[in-house]
């Protein structure tokens, strides 16, 4: 049977739609795909820089026989105390500042959203996954910063990754600090923005670049961390304050490890200062720190809230976080104003194993003692070696090395919290002072090896 006219047409007008939002006719298409045709060898994963230098770093550990040191499975849920491969040891590598992963009255919440809601959103939250716990937590978030409202992510790295990708454009400019997290990196990537870093906590240099770029760009974003998650310094807040007065760009401040460890009340950076929340445009932080669950937040004015949630497409087109992790996350803040002693805990722990670590001799950087304190070891293969010969000893705490470092400042880094006992402090400390010294006086590290033994491995020769 013929096709009816009518049919025929609308088949033509969707064609020709098709075509349109395409911004391409068919003829130019066919043009295109041949021109583009011929045989080209794919590309191979094996020759990428990445992956050569993952196994220069493998093979190196192969040849003086140090097993990795990452992706340690642990089996319990990892608190002060873990339990890996069946032995029961002091953890130095969980981001359980205030111990509420396994705290009961977090696990019955959760338990109570799982039999509510099942166990995912099942999707985007404009389209079907929104729940009334989603905007408790987002409440809940805003009230803690003092501001508007607040939006929450699935993953802390996409929260910064689609914030700024939304809200920055190639007529803007991000200057951040020099030792800023990955995912803002990536985010100003995606969004096309100029960049430049100042250097590490050095608002002298931060204002010089304001001096040079201000009335040269649409608009100026400034982002710096809380607490420096590599170093456990904090940014000066007052002093950026004061500078987006004077030169009006919008301040960005990552809080992922301050949040439950700064402030009496563990209300971060702002509350650490006694300042008015309200002078950052943009709050920032992960779920997966103190309030033990994982996602992302932005907290401040509801217009940028507003945008996120209409058009920054970690949001729009991506699940709506896990109606059991929300209720996680909420009960950790009602863990945390209900409970302050925790955070009292967790300043006294990190200032009493920072001071022990320099009376014992130990480099600790910048770190003022929060919830991050790092013990730079300089030789990356020193530093796993030392994380292996802490693990063998009890202690349970990663090694941070080059690339994520620069080579000289590998480290091992120690993260705090409210629940470590004193015991568990010095004995550490004391530990990691003594086998770090054989270390040193053994002359272990990279210079022990040969490169072209590694080069012939590489090569298969």
């Amino acid at each position: 049977m013929d096709e009816l006219p009518a049919s025929r047409m609308a088949r033509e007008r969707k064609a020709a739609l098709l075509q349109r939002m395409r911004g391409v006719s068919a003829m130019e298409g066919r043009a295109g795909l041949s021109a583009g045709a011929q045989d080209r060898p794919v590309p191979r994963f094996e020759d990428l820089p990445e992956y050569r230098q993952i196994r220069m770093q493998e093979l190196a550990g192969e040849l003086v026989k140090i097993d990795n040191p990452f992706y340690r499975t642990h089996d319990i849920g990892a608190g002060a105390r873990t339990e890996i491969g069946g032995r029961s040891i002091a953890n130095f590598a969980s981001y359980d500042y205030l111990g509420a992963n396994r705290h009961p009255s977090v696990h019955a919440r959760v338990r109570d959203a799982l039999d509510r809601y099942g166990l995912s959103a099942s999707a985007s939250r404009v389209v079907a996954g929104e729940r009334p716990v989603h905007r408790e937590l987002e409440a809940r978030l805003a009230d803690t910063y003092g501001v508007e409202d607040a939006v929450v992510f699935v993953s802390g790295y996409l929260t910064n990754v689609t914030t700024l990708g939304t809200i920055l454009g190639p007529e803007d400019l991000v200057i951040h600090d020099e030792f800023i997290h990955n995912s803002a990196l990536a985010g100003i990537k995606l969004s096309g923005a100029a960049r430049r870093f100042f250097r590490h906590n050095d608002t002298a240099h931060l204002e010089e670049l304001l001096l040079d770029f201000s009335g040269k760009f649409r608009r100026i974003l400034v982002i710096v961390e809380g607490v420096y998650s590599m170093d456990g310094d904090l940014a000066d807040l007052p002093r950026l304050v004061e500078l987006r007065t004077r030169y009006g760009f919008w301040l960005m401040v990552d809080e992922a490890h301050a949040l439950g460890v700064l402030g009496p009340g563990g209300r971060g950076t702002h509350e650490h200062f006694g300042m008015d929340p309200a002078c950052v445009d943009i709050w920032m932080g992960t779920l997966s720190k103190t309030t033990s669950s994982c996602g992302g937040y932005i907290a401040g004015s509801e217009a940028l809230t507003t945008i996120l949630k209409g058009a920054a497409g970690g949001f729009v087109y991506s699940v709506g976080l896990a109606p059991a992790l929300a209720a996680g996350a909420l009960a950790s803040l009602d863990l945390l104003a209900l409970e302050p002693e925790r955070v009292a805990r967790l300043r006294n722990n990190g200032r009493l194993f920072l001071d022990l670590a320099r009376q014992a001799g130990l480099d600790t950087g910048l770190s003022e003692g929060h919830s991050v304190v790092p013990v730079i070891v300089g030789d990356s293969l020193r530093a796993v070696r030392l994380s292996n010969d802490l693990l063998a000893a009890g202690v349970n705490v990663l090694p941070i090395i080059h690339p994520a470092v620069p080579e000289g400042q590998a480290r091992l880094r120690f993260f705090i919290t409210s629940e470590h006992d004193e015991d568990q402090i010095r004995e550490t400390v004391a530990l990691t002072a003594r086998l770090l010294g054989d270390l040193v006086r053994d002359n272990f590290g990279l210079n022990a090896i040969d490169p072209t033994q590694i080069a012939r491995l590489l090569s298969g020769t």
